[in-house]
C-alpha cells in the first residue's frame, strides 16, 4: 500500500470516530464525507436547534500534493493529534488554517 492510500485509510477511519458520538442536541446529527477521488474529506454536522438550522462543517481535511492539509477543525481535542496518532508523520501534515507564515512555528509540514 503506498503512502497516500494509507494516508486516506487513517483519516476515514479518524473522521469516523469524530461521527460516533452524539451531540447534545437530539436533532443534529454528524456525517463523514469521503472523496477519494479528489482527496478531500468531511466530518458535517447537519440538523436544527429549534428553529436554526445547522449545517457546518466540524472538520475539513484535503491531500494535497501528497500531504495531508487540515482545513478546518473545529472539535476539541484536535483531529491534528489522532492523524499523527494514527501514523501519519508530522512533517506531512500541514495546518491548513493557519496562515503561512505561522506554519514554522507549529513543528508540522509548512507546506504554502
Amino acid at each position: 500500500m503506498d503512502a497516500l492510500d494509507r494516508y486516506r485509510d487513517i483519516i476515514e477511519s479518524c473522521l469516523t470516530e469524530y461521527t460516533k458520538p452524539p451531540y447534545v442536541h437530539d436533532e443534529i446529527d454528524k456525517e463523514a464525507v469521503f472523496d477519494r477521488v479528489r482527496d478531500r474529506y468531511l466530518v458535517m454536522t447537519i440538523g436544527w436547534i429549534g428553529h436554526k438550522r445547522i449545517h457546518s462543517s466540524l472538520i475539513h481535511i484535503d491531500l494535497i500534493d501528497g500531504k495531508v492539509w487540515v482545513q478546518r477543525d473545529d472539535t476539541e481535542s484536535g483531529i491534528t493529534a489522532d492523524l499523527l496518532r494514527a501514523g501519519i508523520p508530522k512533517e506531512d501534515v500541514v495546518i491548513g488554517f493557519r496562515p503561512a507564515e505561522v506554519r514554522p512555528f507549529i513543528e508540522l509540514a509548512t507546506a504554502s
